[in-house]
């Protein structure tokens, strides 16, 4: 059956190794459970046709026997009654029936294991929907960590600049320090050294004008002015 053909890869599908092959699994995962739960109604659709046919076959089959069990009992009953010729006709419509039965015995297996096909991958496909389902969120919560993660992982990145950037500054700092520093000192050295005999004569300058001072006091008062 071209159904099977086509879902028989369901049977095999392994859903952990479908999740690890995808890409974005925040956003495949979405899509790929979509796509999943399309596939489980198809499946389900067809495999009720399948049930259905099942269920005709296994049907015709009893019908089938039935008949044969009811022309064997006419035939025995026709013996009963000293027909052979009767009995014959029965034994003979039984054995129409019975070859008939066969093949309507070899439908039957093929639509039981038809069926049975179509409910093992209708129960996985319906189980492995579960198993996303319970892992979606799981899946999610993980990828919403690692983008947290990656902010997180900004920031410190950003802090580091930031850090490098204040190591700079104070080394820049420190360099205008030390050129204020050598142009203090650079100051001190262009001033001329104290010269000591011209600060002596000043001292004794200002003395000598005093002395000078004291004898014009004392020549007026001499001449009383």
């Amino acid at each position: 059956m071209a159904i099977l053909d086509r879902f028989s890869d369901i049977i095999h599908a392994n859903i952990n190794a479908v999740i690890d092959r995808m890409e974005d699994p925040e956003k495949m995962i979405d899509q790929y459970l979509r796509d999943m739960t399309e596939d489980l109604a198809e499946v389900k659709r067809n495999t009720a046709g399948v049930i259905a046919e099942e269920t005709r076959a296994k049907r015709e089959v009893d019908q089938n026997e039935a008949e044969v069990v009811k022309y064997n009992d006419y035939a025995k009953k026709a013996l009963s009654a000293g027909n052979e010729d009767d009995a014959r006709i029965f034994l003979k419509k039984k054995q129409e029936l019975e070859n008939v039965g066969t093949g309507l015995a070899q439908a039957y297996a093929a639509a039981h294991e038809n069926a049975t096909k179509m409910r093992q991958m209708h129960d996985k496909l319906a189980s492995d929907i579960e198993t996303l389902k319970g892992r979606r969120a799981m899946i999610k919560g993980k990828m919403s960590v690692a983008k947290t993660q990656e902010k997180l992982n900004d920031v410190s990145e950003s802090v580091g600049k930031t850090q490098g950037a204040m190591g700079s500054f104070s080394r820049m700092e420190e360099k205008a320090d030390r050129m204020l520093d050598e142009a203090n000192a650079m100051s001190e050295l262009n001033q001329e050294p104290v010269d000591e005999t011209k600060a002596l004569e000043e001292k004794y300058a200002s003395e000598g004008s005093a002395a000078v001072e004291d004898e014009l006091n004392r020549l007026k008062s001499e001449m009383d002015l």
